[in-house]
């Protein structure tokens, strides 16, 4: 029978890190933890109850106020963010939430409190979490971590074309705006930055499809689980 690991995806914002790790889940049978789309329920409940991000004592006890937790969606056959038993799954998407999640996931005590729920959901292993600090901060033991990335300008217009079908007033220059706001937050934040772990194998997805993505990395993961 074979082993079951922990596989952590980490990488640059609109780089496809969650359709990577949705699709390795699937195929392995994996639970598949979204730890962006919590980030983003956290900055969408602050956004809306205008909890102060400079204020520790507003942010601790607007903290005790969340939970979170991801249910399955039959008609999307995929799991759904829910804030507080409310489905926010595409509330969380939106440009509102996405131009401070990077701002609110850089506050210690969030991330704290989010790496502590991380850790206790990948207790039993067999889980597929992709994020900023997954291989460097909340599974350093992971047994496969993959670090993806591609060009800057690639990874704007992917996200800007799938941005259009909810968001059709957006503009590339906004996203590409948003991109590079989060890349610096996320890089340069004093807790958890975003970095390539030193045992991370790097996937630069710039000039590959999502099929071959994919394939190279259940390559990776069959090697380590015995396949």
């Amino acid at each position: 029978m074979a082993q079951k690991i922990i596989i952590a995806i980490d990488g640059y914002s609109s780089c496809g890190k969650s359709t990577l790790a949705k699709a390795l889940a699937t195929k392995l049978a994996y639970v598949f933890i979204d730890t962006g789309a919590m980030y983003r329920a956290i900055a969408l409940y602050f956004l809306r109850n205008n909890v102060s991000f400079t204020d520790e004592s507003s942010i601790a006890g607007a903290l005790q106020q969340i939970k979170l937790n991801f249910k399955y969606n039959a008609e999307t056959l995929k799991s759904d963010m829910y804030l507080n038993d409310e489905n926010v799954e595409q509330e969380i998407r939106e440009m509102a939430v996405s131009s401070k999640v990077s701002e609110v996931a850089a506050l210690v005590l969030v991330r704290d409190f989010a790496v502590a729920q991380q850790q206790a959901m990948g207790v039993q292993k067999g889980i597929v979490m992709d994020g900023r600090d997954i291989g460097t901060v909340v599974f350093p033991s992971a047994a496969l971590k993959i670090f993806v990335t591609a060009d800057p300008k690639i990874r704007a217009q992917r996200r800007f074309l799938e941005l259009q079908s909810t968001q059709p007033q957006i503009t590339l220059e906004e996203v590409t705006q948003n991109l590079q706001h989060r890349d610096l937050i996320d890089s340069t934040r004093e807790h958890s930055p975003l970095r390539q772990a030193e045992d991370a194998r790097v996937l630069d997805n710039s000039h590959i499809s999502r099929e071959e993505q994919f394939e190279m990395a259940l390559t990776w993961a069959k090697e380590i689980i015995g396949e």
